[in-house]
């Protein structure tokens, strides 16, 4: 018994830091792979070079304070999918204009390569010259935050992120690769996030500008409800 009983002490301790030595691998993997980019949390801050209407300038997440900032990832200049979604953007700036947001694209590509590819024609695959910030991302430290980056690859997925004007990360898209975004959907999304900022209301599935919101109240939603299922029959 005198020998027994520091025997099963012993045991258990090396069980605990077995457990132990588990949860922090565990926790240290969680690091490395996961996102620092949480709805509802400060978005991660970044700097970097762009090109700016032609030119290269220094950007940063806080020049957007006060608008609302639509940053978008996708994988590299010179491909396919990517200049669709760069030139649908752009050429429906000013629809996000009109709603004090702006729209910033960000690759692993160097501001060199952006430049060279506003520089090219659209029938040549190029984007020809465009009005929104093409933010270089060459360290890869910005898409490793916002947790879109390929390490297999050398490139990101396509993340789209919708930053309010304190700062605040309001919604996420990260797509495959093959399959390019909507500015429809993304215009909308604006819309129904600024709508609930100055009302209070939220909005339903499929909400658009001008249709029924509902008054987060237990009694008061009703008025929501009885209008949109006014011709239905039972409870």
């Amino acid at each position: 018994m005198i020998l027994f009983f520091p025997l099963c002490i012993l045991l258990q301790l090396l069980l605990q830091a077995s457990a132990t030595d588990v949860n922090e691998n565990i926790n240290s993997s969680a690091d490395k792979q996961w996102t620092k980019a949480v709805i509802q949390k400060k978005a991660p801050y970044w700097e970097g070079v762009a090109v700016v209407n032609g030119e290269f300038k220094t950007l940063k997440l806080t020049d957007f304070l006060g608008k609302y900032l639509v940053f978008m990832f996708y994988p590299l200049d010179f491909t396919f999918v990517c200049p669709t979604e760069i030139l649908a953007f752009n050429d429906r700036r000013s629809e996000f204009e009109e709603l004090n947001a702006e729209v910033v694209v960000c690759s692993v590509d160097s501001h060199f390569t952006h430049l060279a590819w506003t520089n090219t024609s659209r029938r040549d695959g190029g984007l020809g010259p465009v009005k929104i910030p093409m933010l270089s991302d060459l360290n890869r430290q910005i898409s490793q935050d916002y947790g879109v980056y390929l390490p297999e690859l050398g490139h990101t997925l396509r993340g789209l992120f919708i930053i309010d004007g304190r700062g605040i990360l309001r919604q996420t898209t990260i797509n495959d690769l093959p399959v390019g975004r909507s500015v429809d959907e993304t215009l909308r999304l604006l819309q129904a996030f600024q709508f609930t900022d100055s009302h209070g209301e939220v909005c339903p599935a499929n909400w658009k500008p001008g249709a029924e919101t509902i008054i987060p109240h237990p009694i008061k939603k009703r008025s929501y409800f009885e209008k949109v299922n006014e011709d239905c029959s039972g409870n």
